[in-house]
């Protein structure tokens, strides 16, 4: 049986890398050719995945790795700058889809209980794969994608009220359906009460010492999103909720960026499952005659979803370019959907038509709503004169989107001698300043001194990708070490930055290594050194005739 359960696994890999290697060639999104890999592997086509147990847990483990990477991204200031809107946008686009939605599966004829379950199937997004697709262009730190993924957390809590009143419906019990809908709020606040408790005075302590080993610091980090997501699940919320709340209860601590670096490769790997699980799971018994509805559905949560949004952003004063992109991600629909028909068709109140006419919805929604994403940028550039009916007069908000309130004058690489010197005079001069160290003590001193610092290993490329390069008008890097500084410098050039960029060579190797560039300062610290040692020396110098 292992054996087996470990060739399943071998073989899912290998189609997983050849599917993705022609997607790349053809410049398609790998989530829809790692979907096409579920849809192969599972019992559909090859019938690969016998047993999609093995699958599904790698699949979890992805989804809380995931959600607790977007949640490390989000502090506390960001969730009480966004969670109005995202609050108002998330009910709003439900509460519109589920009741434009029922009337257009009544006129396509349906009766009324599968119309309710398929417009309540029709009402909720991915939030695994808009969060995968925005991480992956970089965008949620921009406000569009902070919005997105407030909204679409707020509609994780919606699904869940949601399946308990279906199983509450379906399945009667001793408990009132008001008794659980309480029970389960009551729990998700205690939830909520003993993680800060922990935040605030348990993980700084913690942190501070497992630090000093970078490999219990990933361990740690794994561990307490999948331990959060599994606390959460048990107390009825969903693992996505748990695992979001594990990332924001580290989002405020110095190591975020360099445990977000850390764990990107994992995430990319375990997450591979999900999407293959999703593919293997869809069912399409009686799909060629839900075609026609599936279309016609389809168009409504491509077109009609997004509209929703931009009009509620619209109306709360954002410009029509934020609303835009914060509105394709609920372009398509979730997972959740798919889990909320099989739970209805367990309980024998939906049919295998409408299975199927669900999951033809998934396919199409997801799919093309990835490519809305991924070029989303062109799209609004064709469309942008027409988007300007969802904006107010005068659009206040998302004027900056992007960019942050608190830009940094220098980023100073490394907190050691050197570095630490040249923090010194620079505050001196009264500059905003942002020191990168991967030793805690140097961070530690600095911070006592009032200077804003970050935890990480600038020679990772991943963490040296998610500094906040474009807010500082200078980088320095005071680390000796030439790996370091040619790494910083390939990450620089690759992002475009623009401002002015310093570097340390400890020898003439290092410094041609790192090029001639005329925008590129090198600093020489021995060689100035010497330089000024030779220069204070008052003996005089008796010169060849």
């Amino acid at each position: 049986m292992v054996e087996t359960e470990f060739v399943q696994i071998a073989l899912i890999l290998l189609l997983a890398a050849l599917a993705g290697g022609v997607a790349h060639l053809l410049k398609q999104p790998l989530i829809v050719a790692y979907i096409v890999v579920g849809v192969a592997a599972g019992p559909s086509v090859f019938g690969i995945v016998s047993s999609a147990g093995e699958v599904e847990l790698l699949a979890k483990v992805g989804i809380a790795i995931l959600l607790f990477l977007v949640g490390l991204k989000l502090d506390i200031n960001l969730i009480k700058s966004t969670g109005v809107v995202a609050l108002l946008t998330g009910v709003g686009q439900v509460v519109f889809t589920s009741v434009v939605g029922y009337f257009i599966i009544i006129a396509l004829g349906f009766d009324p209980l599968p119309a309710i379950y398929i417009a309540v199937a029709l009402t909720f997004s991915s939030t695994i794969i808009i969060v995968k697709l925005l991480s992956d262009k970089r965008e949620l730190d921009m406000l569009h994608g902070r919005i997105a993924v407030g909204f679409l957390i707020v509609q994780d809590l919606l699904v869940i009220v949601a399946m308990i009143l279906i199983v509450a419906i379906g399945q009667p019990s001793d408990e009132s359906i008001t008794g659980q809908v309480v029970r389960t709020f009551l729990s998700g606040f205690i939830f909520l009460a003993v993680v800060a408790l922990i935040a605030k005075f348990v993980l700084p302590r913690t942190l501070d010492w497992l630090t000093r080993n970078q490999e219990l610091t990933l361990l740690f980090s794994v561990a307490w999103a999948v331990s959060l997501g599994a606390a959460s699940y048990a107390l009825g919320l969903s693992l996505e909720v748990g695992a979001f709340i594990a990332g924001v209860a580290l989002a405020s601590t110095p190591y975020r960026e360099s445990i977000g670096a850390r764990l990107v490769s994992l995430r990319d790997i375990m997450i591979l499952f999900f999407f293959i699980s999703l593919g293997a799971e869809l069912n399409f018994t009686n799909a060629f005659s839900q075609l026609y509805p599936a279309i016609i559905l389809s168009l409504f949560v491509l077109f009609g979803n997004p509209i929703i949004v931009m009009i509620i952003m619209g109306f709360m004063g954002y410009r029509s370019m934020v609303s835009f992109k914060a509105g394709l991600a609920v372009a398509q629909i979730s997972e959740f959907s798919l889990i909320l028909i099989a739970l209805g068709y367990s309980l024998n109140q939906v049919n295998e038509d409408v299975l199927s006419l669900v999951t033809m919805v998934g396919v199409i929604t997801i799919t093309i709503s990835t490519y809305f994403i991924l070029y989303s940028d062109q799209i609004y550039r064709k469309i942008a004169k027409y988007l300007k009916i969802f904006e107010i007069k005068n659009p206040t908000k998302g004027l900056d989107d992007g960019i942050s309130d608190n830009p940094y004058d220098v980023i100073v690489v490394g907190g050691g001698r050197l570095g630490g010197d040249i923090v010194q005079g620079l505050r001196l001069l009264g500059a905003e300043i942002l020191v990168v160290d991967y030793d805690p003590q140097a961070l530690r001193k600095l911070r006592g001194n009032g200077v804003e610092t970050l935890y990480g290993d600038v020679s990772e490329p991943e963490f040296a990708e998610a500094l906040p390069i474009h807010e500082a008008a200078h980088i320095i890097c005071a680390v000796p070490d030439v790996t370091t500084n040619a790494v910083l410098l390939e990450v620089l050039k690759r992002l475009g930055y623009s401002g002015q960029i310093t570097l340390t060579a400890m020898d003439s190797d290092s410094a041609r290594l790192l090029g001639n560039d005329k925008k590129i300062k090198i600093i020489r610290p021995y060689k100035t050194a010497a330089a000024g040692i030779v220069s204070e020396l008052s003996f005089p110098i008796r010169k060849k005739k």
